[in-house]
């Protein structure tokens, strides 16, 4: 059985999703969705995808079907790992059946598969190598994109067929920095490894506190692993009605929060 039982569901409009030119036109179907066209209420209003969530399980699922509809699949052709900020990756042939695996990288093949991640702050990014017809997504928060996760998707695809210098990486919808601030701790965790990073950190508003700019940190991670990297350039946290954002929900003090699926596919 798959991850979401299949149904029929209509794809969502195009001003219910972004993409990115850079993977336009590639035989690549793709979409960082946002929170609109969903059925969900209450503080999961509209595509919540979650099903870690405690959103009800229906409505997960017909916004699963929803999302994938959109790229002219089903939630029977949807793969998503079981996400744990660690810098594991995986390659899949199918969809999953019984307990995701689990890894914040997914990779593949396989025609008419989708593979995605779900994130709500933390930054989605999807990978496609047009040329040898492989594809990628990676969940990358501060502690994945430190510890190696987007080198281990992309490794991931070499192990498939890809080269580095024919895949082309984009960023979704992430939380930028004037709206992340993080303790002196974190920046620690940084700068003992390369203290020129530096430059993505500013000062908080406290003398214990910095703003990170977790955008241009996967970027310059991406960039540094030689593939073609770049930001669809809009913030989670600052758009609270088209993103969930999991620290906006903490700072309103909501017991939960949405989130929102980026998912890509070779077509078939």
């Amino acid at each position: 059985m798959s991850e979401i039982q299949s149904r029929s569901a209509s794809p969502l409009p195009d001003s219910a999703v972004i993409r990115s030119d850079r993977l336009a036109g590639t035989g690549i179907a793709h979409a960082f969705f946002t929170r609109t066209g969903g059925v969900s209420e209450g503080i999961y209003r509209g595509l919540n995808v979650g099903v870690g969530s405690n959103d009800r399980p229906e409505h997960v699922a017909d916004n699963r079907e929803r999302a994938v509809a959109t790229l002219q699949l089903t939630s029977s052709d949807l793969a998503t790992p079981w996400q744990v900020h660690s810098a594991d990756a995986v390659a899949v042939d199918a969809p999953f059946s019984g307990e995701r695996p689990r890894a914040d990288g997914i990779v593949t093949s396989r025609p008419g598969l989708a593979i995605g991640v779900v994130t709500a702050d933390c930054g989605p990014v999807l990978f496609a190598d047009p040329e040898n017809r492989v594809v990628g997504a990676a969940h990358a928060g501060w502690r994945g994109a430190l510890g190696g996760v987007l080198e281990a998707t992309i490794t991931a695809m070499e192990g498939l067929g890809a080269t580095r210098s024919s895949i082309r990486a984009v960023l979704g919808p992430t939380i930028t920095q004037p709206n992340y601030e993080v303790g002196i701790e974190m920046v620690a965790e940084f700068l003992d490894a390369d203290p020129e990073r530096e430059r993505f950190f500013r000062p908080g508003r406290a003398a214990d506190k910095r703003q990170f700019d977790l955008p241009g940190f996967i970027v310059s991670q991406l960039a540094a692993s030689e593939v073609d990297a770049s930001f669809i350039g809009r913030c989670t946290y600052g758009e609270p009605d088209r993103f969930f954002s999991f620290r906006r929900t903490t700072h309103r003090g909501e017991p939960d929060y949405g989130r929102q699926l980026s998912a890509i596919a070779i077509a078939e």
